[in-house]
Protein backbone atom coordinates (compact mmCIF):
# COMPACT_ATOMS: atom_id res chain seq x y z
CA UNK A 1 0.00 0.00 0.00
CA UNK A 2 1.35 3.39 -1.02
CA UNK A 3 1.04 5.83 1.88
CA UNK A 4 2.86 8.65 0.10
CA UNK A 5 0.63 11.58 -0.87
CA UNK A 6 1.84 14.10 -3.43
CA UNK A 7 1.04 17.58 -2.09
CA UNK A 8 0.40 20.44 -4.51
CA UNK A 9 -0.32 23.98 -3.30
CA UNK A 10 -2.04 25.60 -6.28
CA UNK A 11 -2.20 29.06 -4.70
CA UNK A 12 -5.16 31.09 -5.97
CA UNK A 13 -6.69 29.19 -8.88
CA UNK A 14 -9.92 29.25 -10.87
CA UNK A 15 -12.47 26.67 -9.69
CA UNK A 16 -13.15 25.13 -13.12
CA UNK A 17 -9.42 24.77 -13.90
CA UNK A 18 -8.89 23.07 -10.54
CA UNK A 19 -11.91 20.81 -11.02
CA UNK A 20 -10.56 19.74 -14.45
CA UNK A 21 -7.17 19.03 -12.86
CA UNK A 22 -8.85 16.97 -10.14
CA UNK A 23 -10.74 14.98 -12.77
CA UNK A 24 -7.49 14.26 -14.65
CA UNK A 25 -5.73 12.95 -11.52
CA UNK A 26 -8.85 11.01 -10.47
CA UNK A 27 -9.17 9.34 -13.90
CA UNK A 28 -5.48 8.40 -13.97
CA UNK A 29 -5.82 6.54 -10.67
CA UNK A 30 -9.10 4.83 -11.62
CA UNK A 31 -7.71 3.77 -15.03
CA UNK A 32 -4.61 2.37 -13.33
CA UNK A 33 -6.75 0.37 -10.90
CA UNK A 34 -8.80 -1.04 -13.80
CA UNK A 35 -5.57 -2.02 -15.59
CA UNK A 36 -4.20 -3.66 -12.44
CA UNK A 37 -7.36 -5.69 -12.10
CA UNK A 38 -7.50 -6.76 -15.76
CA UNK A 39 -3.82 -7.46 -16.27
CA UNK A 40 -2.69 -8.20 -12.70
CA UNK A 41 -0.10 -5.50 -13.41
CA UNK A 42 0.55 -4.72 -9.74
CA UNK A 43 1.39 -1.07 -10.48
CA UNK A 44 1.42 1.19 -7.42
CA UNK A 45 -1.38 3.78 -7.43
CA UNK A 46 -0.52 7.39 -6.53
CA UNK A 47 -2.31 9.66 -4.04
CA UNK A 48 -2.64 13.44 -4.34
CA UNK A 49 -3.63 16.32 -2.05
CA UNK A 50 -4.42 19.67 -3.67
CA UNK A 51 -4.54 22.81 -1.52
CA UNK A 52 -6.04 25.89 -3.15
CA UNK A 53 -7.79 29.22 -2.67
CA UNK A 54 -10.52 30.02 -5.21
CA UNK A 55 -11.96 33.27 -6.54
CA UNK A 56 -15.63 33.72 -5.50
CA UNK A 57 -17.63 30.70 -6.71
CA UNK A 58 -20.78 28.78 -5.78
CA UNK A 59 -21.01 25.04 -6.44
CA UNK A 60 -24.08 22.80 -6.29
CA UNK A 61 -23.70 19.09 -5.52
CA UNK A 62 -25.61 16.44 -7.47
CA UNK A 63 -28.19 16.04 -4.69
CA UNK A 64 -28.54 19.81 -4.20
CA UNK A 65 -31.50 22.11 -4.74
CA UNK A 66 -30.89 25.13 -7.00
CA UNK A 67 -33.43 27.12 -4.96
CA UNK A 68 -30.82 27.24 -2.18
CA UNK A 69 -29.00 29.80 -4.32
CA UNK A 70 -30.94 32.94 -3.42
CA UNK A 71 -29.84 35.22 -6.28
CA UNK A 72 -29.72 35.09 -10.07
CA UNK A 73 -26.76 35.09 -12.43
CA UNK A 74 -26.82 38.88 -12.78
CA UNK A 75 -26.29 39.37 -9.03
CA UNK A 76 -23.51 36.77 -9.05
CA UNK A 77 -21.84 38.64 -11.90
CA UNK A 78 -22.07 41.91 -9.96
CA UNK A 79 -20.45 40.17 -7.00
CA UNK A 80 -17.66 38.79 -9.20
CA UNK A 81 -18.79 35.22 -8.56
CA UNK A 82 -19.31 32.19 -10.79
CA UNK A 83 -21.58 29.13 -10.42
CA UNK A 84 -21.12 25.43 -11.27
CA UNK A 85 -23.17 22.25 -10.90
CA UNK A 86 -20.69 19.54 -9.93
CA UNK A 87 -20.46 15.80 -9.24
CA UNK A 88 -19.77 15.72 -5.49
CA UNK A 89 -22.29 14.90 -2.78
CA UNK A 90 -23.98 17.61 -0.78
CA UNK A 91 -25.88 20.77 -1.58
CA UNK A 92 -24.70 24.31 -2.31
CA UNK A 93 -21.34 25.60 -1.12
CA UNK A 94 -19.39 28.83 -1.49
CA UNK A 95 -15.64 29.09 -2.07
CA UNK A 96 -13.66 32.31 -2.07
CA UNK A 97 -10.61 34.24 -0.91
CA UNK A 98 -9.65 33.65 2.71
CA UNK A 99 -10.79 30.03 2.59
CA UNK A 100 -8.49 27.00 2.57
CA UNK A 101 -9.88 24.39 0.19
CA UNK A 102 -8.41 20.89 0.22
CA UNK A 103 -8.94 18.16 -2.36
CA UNK A 104 -7.48 14.79 -1.31
CA UNK A 105 -7.47 12.49 -4.35
CA UNK A 106 -6.65 9.25 -2.62
CA UNK A 107 -6.82 5.59 -3.53
CA UNK A 108 -8.43 4.41 -0.31
CA UNK A 109 -7.16 0.89 -1.06
CA UNK A 110 -3.85 2.37 0.12
CA UNK A 111 -5.41 3.35 3.46
CA UNK A 112 -8.81 1.81 4.32
CA UNK A 113 -11.93 1.11 2.28
CA UNK A 114 -14.47 3.02 4.36
CA UNK A 115 -15.98 6.30 3.11
CA UNK A 116 -17.62 7.01 6.47
CA UNK A 117 -14.24 6.73 8.21
CA UNK A 118 -12.67 8.89 5.49
CA UNK A 119 -15.13 11.74 6.12
CA UNK A 120 -14.79 11.43 9.91
CA UNK A 121 -10.98 11.66 9.65
CA UNK A 122 -11.21 14.76 7.45
CA UNK A 123 -13.50 16.31 10.07
CA UNK A 124 -11.09 15.27 12.83
CA UNK A 125 -8.22 16.93 10.95
CA UNK A 126 -10.09 20.24 11.08
CA UNK A 127 -11.27 19.76 14.68
CA UNK A 128 -7.70 19.16 15.86
CA UNK A 129 -6.45 22.17 13.90
CA UNK A 130 -9.06 24.49 15.41
CA UNK A 131 -8.27 23.15 18.89
CA UNK A 132 -4.77 24.59 18.43
CA UNK A 133 -6.45 28.01 18.23
CA UNK A 134 -8.43 27.38 21.41
CA UNK A 135 -11.72 26.55 19.65
CA UNK A 136 -13.88 23.57 20.54
CA UNK A 137 -15.12 22.41 17.16
CA UNK A 138 -17.51 19.46 16.77
CA UNK A 139 -19.49 17.31 14.40
CA UNK A 140 -23.22 17.92 14.10
CA UNK A 141 -25.33 14.76 13.89
CA UNK A 142 -26.59 14.18 10.36
CA UNK A 143 -24.72 17.21 9.01
CA UNK A 144 -21.31 16.68 7.41
CA UNK A 145 -18.64 19.25 8.19
CA UNK A 146 -17.29 20.97 11.28
CA UNK A 147 -19.30 23.22 13.59
CA UNK A 148 -19.05 25.38 16.71
CA UNK A 149 -21.58 25.46 19.57
CA UNK A 150 -23.48 22.41 18.31
CA UNK A 151 -26.84 21.90 20.03
CA UNK A 152 -27.26 25.58 20.91
CA UNK A 153 -29.13 28.42 19.18
CA UNK A 154 -25.69 29.75 18.21
CA UNK A 155 -24.53 26.73 16.17
CA UNK A 156 -22.41 27.83 13.23
CA UNK A 157 -20.48 26.04 10.52
CA UNK A 158 -16.80 26.78 9.98
CA UNK A 159 -15.87 24.02 7.53
CA UNK A 160 -17.95 22.47 4.73
CA UNK A 161 -17.30 19.05 3.19
CA UNK A 162 -18.45 17.17 0.13
CA UNK A 163 -16.76 14.25 -1.59
CA UNK A 164 -17.11 11.90 -4.51
CA UNK A 165 -15.68 8.38 -4.63
CA UNK A 166 -15.51 5.70 -7.31
CA UNK A 167 -13.58 2.41 -7.06
CA UNK A 168 -12.38 3.73 -3.69
CA UNK A 169 -10.76 6.78 -5.28
CA UNK A 170 -11.80 10.12 -3.74
CA UNK A 171 -12.10 13.67 -5.04
CA UNK A 172 -13.48 17.03 -3.91
CA UNK A 173 -13.03 17.58 -0.15
CA UNK A 174 -13.27 20.36 2.43
CA UNK A 175 -13.40 24.15 2.67
CA UNK A 176 -12.27 25.81 5.93
CA UNK A 177 -13.17 29.46 6.49
CA UNK A 178 -10.06 31.23 7.79
CA UNK A 179 -10.37 34.85 6.64
CA UNK A 180 -13.55 34.45 4.59
CA UNK A 181 -15.92 37.30 3.64
CA UNK A 182 -19.06 35.95 5.30
CA UNK A 183 -21.30 38.30 3.31
CA UNK A 184 -21.08 35.92 0.37
CA UNK A 185 -22.83 33.23 2.41
CA UNK A 186 -25.92 35.46 2.59
CA UNK A 187 -26.57 34.76 -1.10
CA UNK A 188 -27.39 31.11 -0.42
CA UNK A 189 -28.71 28.64 2.14
CA UNK A 190 -25.39 27.01 3.06
CA UNK A 191 -25.48 23.26 2.35
CA UNK A 192 -29.27 23.60 2.20
CA UNK A 193 -29.46 23.92 6.00
CA UNK A 194 -31.76 26.75 7.08
CA UNK A 195 -31.44 28.76 10.28
CA UNK A 196 -27.76 27.85 10.83
CA UNK A 197 -25.04 30.47 10.74
CA UNK A 198 -21.61 30.33 9.12
CA UNK A 199 -18.41 31.64 10.68
CA UNK A 200 -14.71 32.08 9.99
CA UNK A 201 -11.60 31.53 12.11
CA UNK A 202 -10.62 35.21 12.16
CA UNK A 203 -14.11 36.18 13.36
CA UNK A 204 -14.04 33.59 16.14
CA UNK A 205 -10.63 34.81 17.31
CA UNK A 206 -11.54 38.48 16.97
CA UNK A 207 -8.63 39.18 14.65
CA UNK A 208 -8.61 40.98 11.28
CA UNK A 209 -6.57 38.21 9.66
CA UNK A 210 -5.09 34.79 10.45
CA UNK A 211 -1.91 33.48 8.83
CA UNK A 212 -3.22 31.12 6.12
CA UNK A 213 0.09 29.27 5.72
CA UNK A 214 0.18 28.54 9.45
CA UNK A 215 -3.32 27.02 9.30
CA UNK A 216 -2.35 24.97 6.23
CA UNK A 217 0.65 23.52 8.00
CA UNK A 218 -1.43 22.50 11.00
CA UNK A 219 -4.07 20.85 8.77
CA UNK A 220 -1.45 18.93 6.81
CA UNK A 221 0.34 17.75 9.94
CA UNK A 222 -2.90 16.35 11.35
CA UNK A 223 -3.72 14.77 7.98
CA UNK A 224 -0.41 12.90 8.02
CA UNK A 225 -0.99 11.67 11.56
CA UNK A 226 -4.61 10.61 11.10
CA UNK A 227 -4.10 8.89 7.75
CA UNK A 228 -0.64 7.55 8.69
CA UNK A 229 0.50 9.14 5.43
CA UNK A 230 3.66 10.83 4.20
CA UNK A 231 3.09 14.11 2.36
CA UNK A 232 5.59 14.81 -0.41
CA UNK A 233 5.64 18.36 -1.79
CA UNK A 234 5.35 18.50 -5.55
CA UNK A 235 5.82 21.45 -7.86
CA UNK A 236 2.58 22.99 -9.08
CA UNK A 237 1.60 22.26 -12.70
CA UNK A 238 2.32 24.87 -15.32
Amino acid sequence: MNKKVLLKDLGNKDYKETWDFQETLFKEIVDLKIRNRREAAGIETPNHFLIVEHPHVYTLGKSGDISNLLVDEKVLEEKGATFYKINRGGDITYHGPGQIVGYPILDLDNFFTDIHKYLRLLEEMVILTLAEYGLKAERSKGETGVWLDVGTPFARKICAMGVRASRWVTMHGFALNVNADLGYFDLMIPCGIKDKAVTSLNVELGKPEIDMDEVKQKLLRHFEELFEAELVKEKTPA
